[in-house]
């Protein structure tokens, strides 16, 4: 089986995406992180098209990377510029890359319509600018724009551009599928036609927007292909580009092409995390392989078959891309998920202990009310502890009130709120104001706890999310609030319900604030 060579552009094409922006040193970052992965080549970006690329490409020479080649990108040279007076191909010899990777028109429909020249005159285009490139860089990429929507309008002039690229002695030709929209089998057939065409090592790049950008670029391996571009989280302009995330792991465990090493294949999940994070994006949640719920599990009958053997309901062992496999606690749940979780927090339960039944009560008539302990395990933890009555009591709340105050129409109400804890036999009463209700709540009990337990300032809310449950009350209908807490030492959800807004984010706050005690103890 052929290497296949990995080209992320999750730095170029990735910041096309909506919502995703990096800064330059987030650039060097996310550079690292790649090489560190084993990819092949990183687009840092296109040099004369802005600033922050030009910075990149300088910071980037001043670090170390152990693999990767740093690619710049840009386009053919201008209809009547010669490449060497082109600013845009200067500029890219000028970047030091240690690849260049240029893009040209393949599609007739674009020639005439876009840059307005004869389709010789293209051809022209394509060709002297790759071979001024390959005089003075040392690996020239082309990437032949719109290839797949092109040939199906006017085959024998696609295969045309791609010649004249090949004449240049290009490194690689790169088979665009820019629109999207194509199926992997035209992808296979069309390629098979280029294959016999065409010597030069082939890519493929394509893009999202038929949702078959992962299957298109493994069925061009399949049919030869040994260069695949893509990103990481299939980041992109509209539907997103291939997903790397998905495509790496199906080429080293379902294909058993070399690409990255198994040690590096661990590392999968926390760089895909470590890009959302540095996008300032929310991880997706369902995403193949590195998603939170890629290996996460609800029914009783899965969860009890994959305690015997995990490929029963799952395609891969997860630690081999760097995730776990989860048992999801809801009222699906049979005894066998209890036990999973409980080992999962190191709680020591036995199968026939009655408590474990007792949990699974609880737990369903909680459901029936409106719980929900997916997104909220650190609620799922605090029952099963009460019921086994190992949880040690911090503090009560004896009450507490909340007042918001709307003076005048065109002003924003005012919150405060005003609690009454106890701890150990002292009793604390304490008022705050907050930004809303909730808030007003969050800063009393803190004010209050905080005296008492210091490292509780470490604790920050992330989220808040509320669901008004259809029970077709209208305004009196239950409420489930979700809340996501966390620490520098990492995260956990809670879950409160209530037809009464406040109470739901009140019950949601305890347990936050009690499992953050509940760590810092067992940490100690």
């Amino acid at each position: 089986m052929s290497r296949v060579w990995l080209y992320d552009t999750t730095l170029r094409d990735g910041t096309q995406a909506e919502d995703v922006s990096f800064l330059v040193a987030d650039k060097i970052r996310i550079a690292q992180k790649l090489d560190d992965l084993g990819i092949d080549y990183i687009e840092g970006g296109w040099p004369g098209s802005n600033p922050k690329d030009i910075a990149f490409f300088k910071d980037v020479r001043k670090v170390k990377l152990n693999h990767a080649r740093i690619a710049a990108f840009g386009s053919t040279r201008r209809a009547k510029v010669t490449p060497d007076k082109d600013n845009n191909i200067r500029t890219l010899v000028q970047a030091e890359p240690d690849t260049v990777t240029i893009f040209g028109k393949t599609w007739d429909f674009h020639v005439r319509e876009a840059l307005r020249i004869s389709l010789e005159e293209n051809l022209e285009l394509i060709n002297d600018s790759l071979a001024y490139l390959k005089e003075h860089v040392g690996e020239v990429i082309y990437d032949a724009e719109h290839f797949f929507d092109g040939y199906k309008a006017n085959p024998e002039y696609a295969l045309k551009t791609l010649e004249a690229a090949a004449q240049a002695n290009v490194d690689c030709i790169v088979l665009c599928d820019t629109n999207g929209g194509s199926m992997p089998f035209e992808v296979a057939e069309i390629i098979k036609v280029v294959k016999k065409r065409i010597k030069t090592p082939l890519g493929i790049h394509t893009h999202n927007d038929g949702e078959c950008a992962v299957a298109n670029s493994l069925v061009a391996v399949e049919n030869g292909v040994v260069h695949v571009q893509g990103t990481i989280n299939g980041f992109g302009e509209r539907c997103g580009n291939a997903n790397l995330c998905s495509i790496i792991p199906a080429l080293r465990l379902k294909m058993g092409r070399e690409c990255i090493t198994d040690e590096q294949l661990r590392n999968l999940r926390q760089l895909s995390r470590t890009i959302y994070e540095l996008a300032n994006m929310v991880p997706g949640k369902h995403q193949a392989y590195v998603g939170n719920s890629a290996f996460a599990h609800k029914g009783g009958v899965h969860v009890s078959a994959i305690q015997r053997h995990p490929e029963t309901y799952e395609h891969i062992r997860p630690e081999k891309v760097g995730n776990v496999t989860r048992v999801l606690v809801s009222d699906l749940s049979g005894r066998s998920n209890i036990l999973v979780k409980a080992e999962e927090f190191n709680v020591n339960l036995d199968s026939k202990d009655p408590v474990t039944l007792e949990i699974l009560e609880k737990i369903k008539e909680l459901e029936n009310q409106g719980f929900q302990f997916e997104g909220a395990e650190a609620s799922f933890e605090l029952l099963m502890r009460r019921a086994l009555g190992t949880l040690r009591s911090f503090f009560s709340v004896i009450g507490f009130r909340v007042i918001d105050t709307k003076r005048h129409e065109d002003e924003m109400p005012s919150s405060e709120a005003t609690v009454q804890v106890k701890v150990g036999g002292k009793i604390e009463h304490t008022a705050a104001e907050g930004n809303g209700p909730v808030n007003a709540l969050d800063n009393a009990m803190r004010k209050a706890l905080e005296q008492f337990y210091p490292h509780l300032k470490e604790m920050k809310l992330y989220d808040y999310k509320v669901r008004v449950l259809p029970a077709g009350k209208g305004t009196a209908s239950m409420t489930r609030v979700l809340i996501e807490s966390g620490d520098k030492t990492g995260r956990w959800g809670t879950v409160g319900v209530s037809d009464n807004i406040i109470d739901a984010s009140y019950q949601a706050l305890i347990d936050a604030i009690h499992y953050k005690l509940l760590r810092d103890q067992d940490a100690h």
